[in-house]
């Protein structure tokens, strides 16, 4: 099922950029869809169906890794300290 879904995504990759755009091209996109389908097999601890895909956007693993911010109006704040713990 994930090597369908990648080649789905490799697939809209080269038909929405037959081109290229930027420094982005059908073939940097499959190779990055390699790479999230690897990181997608080995999360529940199957084995990665491309193991010489290689990240292309190395800075793509910075903003997925990012731990989401919470709005801080919509939920309820436990992180502060109150004043019995705080020492003079």
């Amino acid at each position: 099922m994930l090597g369908d879904a990648c080649a789905l995504e490799a697939a809209y990759g080269r038909d929405t950029m037959p081109r290229g755009l930027l420094g982005l091209n059908a073939d940097v996109c499959a190779e990055y869809m390699h790479v999230i389908t690897n990181r997608r097999c080995t999360q529940p601890g199957l084995v990665p169906l491309f193991p010489a895909a290689e990240n292309p956007f190395p800075w793509m693993n910075e903003a997925m890794d990012l731990k989401t911010e919470k709005h801080f109006f919509e939920t309820r704040v436990t992180e502060y300290q109150t004043r019995s713990s705080l020492e003079w």
